[in-house]
């Protein structure tokens, strides 16, 4: 460890480790396929603030534990939202706070992809500058099957990494993606055998982290301002329009179909 990192906080949900210059920060509620409640959701903009301004890493790793990257949001905090709308809003907040401080971080942060990814855990992946995913994961954002608005990030990201049409063909179906599918359409990094991912992404880091520190950063950083500013301008309409939905009718049907394992039946028009 370098003599100027700092020492790494503790979480709840989250856990941090260092492997010399790299830090990495794991979603920790593996009993739940890393869902996103309400403490982990406080907890992401604050961890991510620390990875931002650490001294002792030149490069992060976002990874999951257990079996999944991140499961999307958690039915029953949905559900308390759904049933009180207000609620929401300070997410909303929070969400923000998740996306914009992510893109503020300077150094390269890879994603571990190891399972699946969905909805906010799908932002979250995509928003990293690199993805590397194992097969037999998936990446999705099904806000729209909830009769949710894509607007925590979805809206952003999807168009950057694959172009307009294919991204409101999966925002507007809500269509869930193999990692293979997703490499091939260039909407993840790269897709390699469960096996091989760690050895994969290792590999990847240590070529970042014997190069050019400074040169890598101002890259990013240069990288980063076209998306950066796309996000100021929609982040704000976009949790907007997932406030006005989380206050629907077709939202608390989305809710029901889900919970009893059927097809929901929208009504909004």
């Amino acid at each position: 460890m370098s003599d100027t990192a700092q020492a790494l906080p503790t979480f709840k949900t989250i856990e941090f480790a260092r492997e010399g210059r790299l830090l990495r920060l794991t979603l920790n509620r593996p009993e739940a396929m890393n869902a996103i409640n309400l403490e982990l959701h406080d907890e992401l903009p604050d961890a991510l603030w620390f990875a931002q301004g650490d001294t002792g890493s030149d490069v992060v790793v976002i990874t999951g534990a257990g079996r999944g990257f991140s499961a999307g949001g958690d039915l029953e905090h949905i559900a308390r939202n759904a049933a009180n709308p207000v609620l929401f809003d300070h997410e909303a907040r929070q969400a923000k706070r998740i996306i914009s401080t992510l893109l503020d971080i300077d150094k390269p942060v890879i994603c571990r992809l190891n399972g699946h990814a969905v909805g906010l855990g799908a932002t979250i992946a995509l928003m990293c500058d690199i993805v590397i995913g194992a097969e037999g994961a998936k990446i999705g954002d099904p806000h729209v099957g909830l009769g949710l608005v894509a607007g925590d990030g979805g809206a952003v990201i999807w168009a950057q990494r694959i172009g307009l049409a294919r991204a409101k063909e999966y925002l507007f179906t809500g269509e869930i993606l193999t990692a293979q599918k997703a490499a091939e359409i260039g909407l993840i990094n790269q897709c390699v055998p469960k096996e091989e991912l760690d050895a994969t992404v290792d590999a990847f880091c240590a070529k970042l982290l014997n190069g050019a520190t400074g040169a890598i950063r101002a890259t990013k950083i240069l990288t980063n301002l076209e998306l950066k500013r796309l996000a100021a301008a929609v982040m704000d309409a976009g949790i907007a329009y997932e406030s006005v939905s989380v206050r629907s009718a077709d939202h608390l049907e989305g809710i029901a179909a889900l919970r009893e394992k059927r097809a929901p039946k929208f009504g909004q028009r």
